[in-house]
């Protein structure tokens, strides 16, 4: 289906319309059902959505709209019920005289609405599912009667009313229905379609706390290649298979206006193909599945445009007008190659500081011989790369850790994994030394370039006594994203031991300037292997599986690796990880695969001792299970309120899946002191690796409480 006749399958909601025939003699009544995409709502509520108008015009009341706090409400219609709103009535708006849905209603996105309504009754259903019902009195009762059947038109009342008030959005699939069991019908049968970005296509791009990427652009010697994927789903999550093609640009993110190409100049956004860059509007990508896949690059400085932020827009040529046609990414910051972080060695110099993880002020000790525990384990949940790389000098103290990890011995022993030997640390404390000393050796280099040189050459001295992976490779994969570094670890895991391994990571660590990438190197073999037994075991060399015959192994493996015997995998987690699989009820070998490489190392960080302690805490659950971010978020904010400043909840971060540094880590989710809701990443390996030195270390729990933006545990309402 091309643009066109998809076009033709949407309307404004402004010109929605439903002619319906009242009688009140009707047993079955009457049902409408829709789909509704609300991209903006004025400042002026309640607001009617639909009004009932009867043939005469002797009514004109609402009969679909939006309350104070945007809540759905449907209420009576006229001449049948006697509760019905009045002309001019303003308790006509009050919520307890209609059915309610009693969250507030969502901005861009798709929603299913369906009204019954009866006699004696009418009924809000939401995405097919009874939200809101409401018992209603007959005008027959009251004696009075319709004199025969009238016709009542349930549309927008945006050109024929005078309340000041607008709500911008588009209808698909309007149908009246005959009776109600046709809604849910109705909300499966075709489910409108929106354009949305991959987020875990993008880990690689850095996230500062406002949620603003960094990325290096400008001139072709500089800027750096970022990939993103742009997905095609319907609005109950599949994917959708279309003969269409999206086209990318670069706008400005605070007023949407598209970047201008200079004089002369190159084109603000590129695209890569085949290693050949092209004008982003010139090389559209074609949608293959229902995903497009886009290699970018930015031309264009946020320096040289009064320091603004940009946005890449995805959109659907022919189909622009629609706003579900089109998305956009992150705010974007684009820096030049010389304010990278990486660049300069005398970073490295004055972090003898302690420093403060949750909100960088200084608190955290960095002397080498110190085997206290800081109890500040929070940082951002997307580190910058300075960040990263001051976290270096930070982790020569923890470097046990990092080496002594064992996937294998998790498996063996359901255990955790045991830690380094004396003989293996003392050959990494070598390892340090070596660079301490290559970094000493940087700070006194008139430029980043002999800086450069300096490491490689100090590092060619160190890997030439052994048989390592070629520096080419190490080098590839510190430049790559995740997708090519899962294949880089893929090919070396097929072949290489634990240790080879580990070196490896060793050589990642030197070549990056941190270690942060080590954890999800060293477990990559034990993953591949146990994700490739655990899909033959249920395949049975077939393509596809059911999602119900996968499920339960899926949670045994989460139980094998996570050496949990008393807690399982509830339905919603289970919900959970088949949209991170991106599947419905057929599974192929690519959806397990991406579930699996979310999975793994999630099991893997609750396999050890202090994680596993707050995961079987029950009363309370300290954490509540594989919750996403919105749930997290629309948990802190109460019955459409903050919670408490300090409130906090624990979670996986969804974006987060091997090879990425960060998978399997946790996230603290907590309202700030400004009543607003902050996402920061736990420094797990500080704990681990303090109690592998033989450190006594606090529970996990009291590290958090003791945090100053931590005070209380928070519940979580599941909403799937």
């Amino acid at each position: 289906m091309g643009s066109i006749e998809m076009e033709k399958k949407y309307s404004l909601l402004k010109d929605v319309n439903f002619q319906v025939n009242v009688d009140e003699n009707m047993k079955r009544g009457f049902s409408i059902s829709f789909w509704v995409y609300i991209s903006s709502f004025s400042a002026s509520f309640p607001s009617a959505i639909l009004n009932q108008v009867d043939s005469d015009k002797a009514c004109n009341v609402p009969f679909l709209g939006l309350s104070v706090k945007k809540k759905l409400m449907l209420f009576p219609l006229c001449f049948l019920h006697q509760e019905a709103p009045s002309p001019g009535d303003p308790l006509s708006w009050i919520e307890n005289r209609c059915a309610s849905w009693k969250t507030e209603f969502p901005l861009k996105k798709w929603v299913h609405v369906g009204c019954e309504v009866s006699t004696d009754f009418v009924r809000l259903y939401i995405n097919g599912v009874l939200v809101g019902e409401k018992p209603l009195s007959s005008t027959s009762e009251k004696g009075s009667h319709l004199n025969g059947p009238r016709i009542v038109s349930l549309s927008s009342t945006h050109e024929e009313t005078k309340v000041n008030y607008e709500i911008q959005g588009h209808v698909y699939g309007a149908e009246v229905l005959s009776h109600a069991s046709a809604v849910k019908e109705h909300y499966l049968k075709d489910p409108p379609l929106q354009l949305s970005i991959d987020e875990s296509s993008a880990l690689d791009i850095n996230e500062d706390d406002g949620g603003v990427w960094s990325i290096v652009g400008g001139k072709a010697s500089c800027r750096r290649n970022f990939s993103m994927d742009v997905i095609l789903l319907n609005a109950v999550g599949q994917p959708v298979n279309k003969d269409l093609e999206v086209v990318a640009s670069l706008l400005y993110a605070d007023n949407e206006t598209p970047v201008e190409k200079p004089n002369d100049a190159e084109a603000p956004l590129l695209t890569s193909y085949d290693g050949i860059e092209f004008a982003s509007w010139d090389r559209p990508s074609k949608l293959i599945n229902g995903r497009a896949s886009f290699k970018l690059k930015i031309s264009q400085l946020s320096s040289k445009c009064d320091n603004k932020l940009f946005s890449i827009s995805f959109g659907i040529p022919g189909l622009a007008k629609y706003p579900f046609f089109k998305t956009l990414s992150h705010p974007i910051r684009c820096i030049s190659r010389n304010r990278n972080p990486h660049a300069f060695p005398s970073m490295w110099k004055h972090q003898t500081s302690p420093m403060h993880l949750l909100n960088g002020s200084q608190s955290f000790g960095m002397d080498q011989e110190s085997s206290d525990i800081p109890h500040n384990t929070v940082c951002e949940e997307k580190q910058s790369p300075s960040s990263k790389r001051v976290k270096l000098a930070q982790e020569k103290t923890h470097a046990a850790f990092r080496v002594g990890i064992s996937p294998e011995q998790v498996n063996k022993n359901c255990n955790p994994p045991a830690w380094i030997s004396n003989k293996d640390n003392s050959a990494y404390e070598t390892s340090l030394r070596k660079i301490q000393e290559i970094h000493v050796e940087a700070e006194h280099c008139s430029s980043g370039s002999e800086s450069n040189k300096a490491t490689m050459s100090n590092f060619r001295s160190m890997s030439s006594c052994r048989n390592q992976v070629s520096e080419s490779i190490v080098f590839k994969y510190c430049i790559e994203g995740p997708s090519e570094r899962s294949l880089i670890l893929r090919e070396i895991a097929m072949l290489a031991s634990e240790q080879e391994l580990m070196d490896f990571a060793e050589q990642v660590s030197l070549y990056s300037g941190c270690f942060h990438h080590r954890h999800q190197i060293v477990m990559s073999k034990k993953l591949i292997e146990d994700g490739t037994k655990a899909w033959n075991s249920v395949s049975e060399k077939n393509e596809r599986v059911l999602w119900e015959n996968l499920a339960p192994e899926v949670e045994e493996q989460f139980k094998k690796i996570s050496c949990c015997s008393t807690r399982y995998l509830s339905v919603e987690d289970l919900e959970v990880l088949r949209k991170i699989a991106g599947c419905q009820d057929l599974v192929t070998r690519e959806n397990f695969e991406r579930l699996w490489r979310w999975l793994y190392p999630v099991a893997f960080t609750l396999s050890q001792e202090w994680i596993k302690a707050i995961w079987d805490s029950v009363l309370p659950k300290w954490i509540e299970g594989l919750i996403t971010k919105e749930e997290a978020e629309v948990s802190l904010q109460g019955n459409g309120r903050f919670q408490d400043p300090g409130t906090f909840v624990l979670r996986f971060p969804m974006s987060r899946s091997w090879p990425h540094p960060d998978a399997g880590n946790l996230v603290v989710t907590y309202v700030g002191c400004d009543y607003s809701i902050h996402h920061k990443l736990l420094l797990l390996d500080m704990i681990y690796s303090s109690g592998a030195k033989g450190t006594k270390v606090k529970p996990l729990k009291e590290m958090l409480l003791e945090e100053p933006e931590l005070s209380r545990l928070g519940r979580i309402r599941r909403t799937l």
